[in-house]
């Protein structure tokens, strides 16, 4: 992403990329060094983050309410704090220090200790330099501080932002899951995680399951069904002022109703903690996760706790599920059939292994209604682990690169079929196009989308069947074509003419419904749209779509060179 753009204009290629507006130098920009804009601009667009990171902090830490994925939200900090850095601020940003102050927020009785995210590198370290680690799964719900008196529930908070919450006293007292008195008078503070009940959920296959939001929603109503409250579980993942052996407070905690040591087991090292980590990540659990947490069972006296994370637990998160990345420019394709698709253009980013750097937004439609401009943040995660696909619009830039997308109205099945002067920078994308798939039809073997692209951009083909009767001089005249190549492609185009009659009526572009074996060409050109609807399939829209193909004076001359070159049906 730059402070100034340019926009692709290099002979016939300025059509082919309508729209497109790309910075200079880009593919050699990667997304963590300085963007080379302005210093004004620069500053503009850090405070914008750090203004939608704010946001994003008092809806999490205020109401428990997620706005954006948490790993989308590690990736936004680590740019936030990556531009700082590009202007000499190396101030790392901090969530809020606070809760919103209002009668309804408490103190928690322990503070809820935030975590260090590592990586494998990260989690080799830590486990490599302590003893006695457990691991758990990092439970994606909403946490929550339960302290209890002679073994009566006396108070609930959420998290907050470690040492204030909301007071959930009342709605924890009416969930089931939460034991309001336990089995023995016992005063503690248990810290947990309300999660949504969910059956044999699998992480791997189900990363979006909404679950926490499920949770938030279900505790800020004002009276939720019985079967609401009956679908919110509890996960006790600390005893903070329990026993200090892990052994005894699982086995305690046990005792009291609490499936902690379910899910809580011991591990020698990071390959123990990978064994889990995967196991948890791809088999069934009955809650949402979003990796695991490693700690020691040594941890110091709960009255020197504080919100900010401890050394002696961390976490590790599963492989990322959606990337965040930074529009270079947009690129708006006209195809074959003149229809109008936007490609974004991204600075390269890596998920599941693969390197991505460009997408497509499916629909001009899609565009219009997210305006995704060059500098906007994308989510970008993977259709069935393969296919990249934009899932959001994470944050748009304040300065908006101005685009000129073409208009669908100018673009059809039957439009384009050549280049006149005047239509040079429109059609040239979709002739573009068309000759590509007629050369895929025809089994064209080594002519593809660039050779159809040079000979455009030398004047050589102007036209759908322009090919038909080049000589190899003129093939020559073209970049990167020389006489082997010009020979090459000459037998190519004439082993095209003896192609079936029913493949060169695809490689023309007829609409679906039309079928060889009804006539030649000329008999399917005399028929009205009362024949075409008598055809098995064919319909009003069809039969109207077949008539208009057959009599639209570029597709009749196109039949008539046909003729002349001998090919078969014509």
């Amino acid at each position: 992403m730059r402070g100034w753009r340019i926009t692709v204009t290099f002979g016939l290629v300025a059509a082919w990329l309508i729209g497109v507006t790309i910075p200079a130098h880009a593919d050699s920009v990667p997304t963590d060094t300085c963007p080379d804009w302005p210093a004004e601009r620069l500053a503009l667009e850090t405070q914008a983050l750090a203004e939608h990171i704010e946001v994003w902090d008092r809806a999490y830490h205020d109401g428990g309410e997620s706005l954006i994925a948490d790993e989308l939200y590690d990736q936004a900090l680590a740019r936030l704090e990556s531009w700082q850095a590009c202007q000499g601020d190396t101030t790392p940003h901090r969530p809020l220090t606070r809760v919103t102050s209002s009668s309804g927020t408490r103190a928690h009785p322990a503070a809820q200790t935030g975590l260090n995210k590592a990586d494998d590198e990260g989690i080799r370290r830590f486990t490599s330099r302590r003893s006695d680690l457990w691991i758990q799964p990092k439970v994606d719900g909403v946490a929550v501080t339960l302290r209890y008196q002679n073994g009566e529930l006396v108070e609930a908070v959420s998290r907050g932002d470690g040492e204030r919450g909301q007071d959930w006293t009342a709605r924890a007292q009416q969930l089931p899951a939460v034991p309001t008195t336990l089995p023995e008078p016992l005063s503690a503070v248990l810290q947990g995680e309300l999660y949504w009940r969910l059956e044999n959920h699998v992480q791997a296959r189900q990363p979006d399951s909404g679950a926490r939001g499920a949770v938030v929603g279900a505790m800020a109503q004002q009276a939720p069904s019985q079967e609401t409250l009956n679908r919110i579980g509890l996960f006790v993942w600390d005893w903070p002022d329990g026993p200090t052996q892990m052994t005894e407070r699982l086995a305690r905690l046990t005792v009291l109703g609490f499936d902690t040591a379910d899910y809580t087991h011991p591990i020698n090292g990071q390959e123990e903690a990978a064994e889990w980590r995967e196991r948890w990540f791809n088999g069934p659990l009955p809650f949402a996760t979003d990796g695991v947490v490693l700690k020691q069972a040594e941890r110091p006296g709960v009255r020197r706790w504080s919100s900010s994370p401890p050394e002696w637990a961390v976490a590790w998160k599963y492989p990322a599920q959606q990337a965040l990345a930074q529009v270079r420019g947009v690129e708006f394709r006209v195809g074959r059939t003149g229809r109008v698709t936007p490609l974004l253009w991204l600075y390269p980013v890596t998920l599941e292994g693969r390197r991505i750097s460009r997408v497509s937004l499916g629909s001009l439609e899609r565009w219009q209604e997210w305006d995704v401009r060059p500098g906007d943040q994308v989510a970008v995660t993977l259709a069935g682990l393969t296919i990249p696909q934009v899932s959001s619009v994470v944050w748009q830039a304040r300065e908006r690169a101005a685009l000129n997308p073409p208009s669908p109205e100018r673009y059809h099945l039957l439009s384009c079929f050549t280049l006149t002067p005047e239509q040079k920078s429109e059609c040239s994308a979709q002739l573009l196009a068309r000759l590509t798939y007629l050369s895929e039809q025809l089994g064209m073997r080594g002519i593809g989308e660039g050779t159809w692209q040079a000979l455009m951009e030398a004047g050589v083909v102007t036209e759908m069947l322009g090919w038909l009767a080049l000589t190899p001089e003129q093939l020559q005249q073209a970049h990167g074509i020389g006489e082997t190549t010009a020979a090459a492609l000459m037998a190519q185009f004439n082993a095209a003419r003896q192609a079936p009659y029913a493949t060169w009526l695809k490689a023309l572009g007829m609409p679906p419904g039309g079928d060889a074996r009804l006539g030649d060409w000329y008999t399917l050109a005399g028929y009205t749209r009362t024949d075409w609807q008598a055809v098995p399939g064919v319909g009003p829209v069809r039969a109207e779509a077949l008539v208009a193909f057959f009599s639209h004076p570029d597709v009749l001359r196109m039949a008539r060179q046909l003729q002349q070159a001998g090919v078969d049906g014509f």
